[in-house]
């Protein structure tokens, strides 16, 4: 689940289904072809699910899937830990990095 704007997607649908457009609203920054791009990538993978309702105009909705709503307090974690070190310079001391 690589990309910068999965978790942020993943965060705001907890708490219901969003459009497309207020999820642009309230993810600051993103284009939308971004939004685009991850939204598709995040259906691909079963974490979210897209609803087409066949109206003029036509209406879409995304919400979480069962296995992405199990994920969502570790994508809770992951931003807290990201908010708590976001100032660390990457090259001084990683393990995990060779």
């Amino acid at each position: 689940m690589g990309g910068r704007w999965k978790l942020p997607i993943l965060i705001r649908l907890s708490d219901g289904k969003k459009r497309f457009g207020e999820l642009k609203r309230i993810i600051p920054n993103i284009t939308e072809r971004m939004l685009t791009l991850q939204l598709r990538e995040l259906e691909r993978d079963g974490l979210v699910i897209r609803t087409v309702y066949h109206e003029v105009p036509p209406r879409v909705e995304y919400e979480l899937t069962p296995v992405s709503s199990a994920l969502i307090p570790i994508c809770l974690q992951l931003d807290e830990w990201g908010a708590k070190h976001k100032d660390v310079h990457l090259g001084i001391s990683s393990t995990l990095i060779p």
